[in-house]
C-alpha cells in the first residue's frame, strides 16, 4: 500500500477505534436510561397501590361504621315502637281513669243511701237520697264533662234527636210532638250521645182567649 493511502486510512481506523470504545458507554447510558424510567414507573404504581389500598381501608371504615349506626337505628326504632305500642296500651287501659275516680264517689253515697235505710227502715228518707244522688251525678256529669240530659216532652219530634217508639194517632198536617219520654236522651258536648227513646203524638191545640 502507498504511504499517501496508508496516512489517509489512519484517521478512519482511529475513528473505528474511538466508535468501539464508547459503544459500551452509549448502551449503559441508554439502558440506566431506561432502568431509571422502568423504575420511576415502578414507583409511581406502588404509590398508586398504596393509595388504593389506604382508599379501601377507608371506605371499609365507612361502610362498617355505617352498618353500626343502622344497627343501632334499627335498635332504637324498635325500642320506640315498644314503648308506643305499650304507652298505647297503658292509655287503653287507664283513659277512663278520671271518669272512675268520679263514679266511685258515686257508689259511696249509694253505699251510704243504703246503710242508711237499713238501719232507719225509712223509705221516704231514701227516696229522697237517692234522688239527692241522682242529681249530684248529673251535675258532675255535666260540669266535668259537659254531658248533658236532653229534654224532649213537649218537644217537636226530631229524628236526630229522638227514637220514637210509640205513637199516638195525628191527623194529617197537625204538628207531632214527644208526648212522653220513656228514656232520656244525652248530648256530649255538641254530639248527641244517645237518643231519646219516646212516644210521638199530635201537638195539643191551644186554648183560645176568653173561652
Amino acid at each position: 500500500m502507498p504511504d499517501d493511502d496508508k496516512e489517509a486510512a489512519e484517521p478512519a481506523n482511529d475513528a473505528k477505534a474511538t466508535a468501539v470504545d464508547a459503544a459500551p458507554t452509549l448502551v449503559a447510558t441508554v439502558f440506566q436510561a431506561d432502568l431509571d424510567s422502568v423504575t420511576a414507573e415502578l414507583e409511581s404504581s406502588r404509590k398508586q397501590a398504596s393509595d388504593l389500598e389506604t382508599l379501601v381501608a377507608e371506605q371499609k371504615a365507612l361502610v362498617a361504621d355505617l352498618q353500626d349506626q343502622l344497627l343501632r337505628k334499627a335498635a332504637d326504632f324498635d325500642n320506640y315502637r315498644k314503648r308506643m305500642l305499650k304507652e298505647k296500651e297503658e292509655a287503653r287501659l287507664f283513659a277512663n281513669t278520671g271518669l272512675l275516680e268520679d263514679l266511685v264517689d258515686v257508689l259511696d253515697n249509694f253505699e251510704r243511701a243504703i246503710r242508711s235505710s237499713e238501719a232507719a227502715r225509712d223509705y221516704d228518707g231514701f227516696h229522697s237520697g237517692i234522688v239527692m244522688i241522682e242529681d249530684q251525678f248529673a251535675s258532675m256529669l255535666e260540669r266535668k264533662y259537659n254531658l248533658k240530659k236532653m229534654d224532649s216532652a213537649g218537644k217537636p219530634f226530631a229524628p236526630e234527636l229522638h227514637e220514637a217508639i210509640a205513637m199516638e194517632p195525628a191527623a194529617e198536617g197537625q204538628d207531632i210532638v214527644v208526648v212522653e219520654e220513656y228514656q232520656k236522651g244525652y248530648q256530649l258536648h255538641d254530639r248527641v250521645l244517645r237518643t231519646a227513646k219516646v212516644k210521638v203524638g199530635p201537638a195539643a191545640k191551644e186554648e183560645k182567649k176568653g173561652e
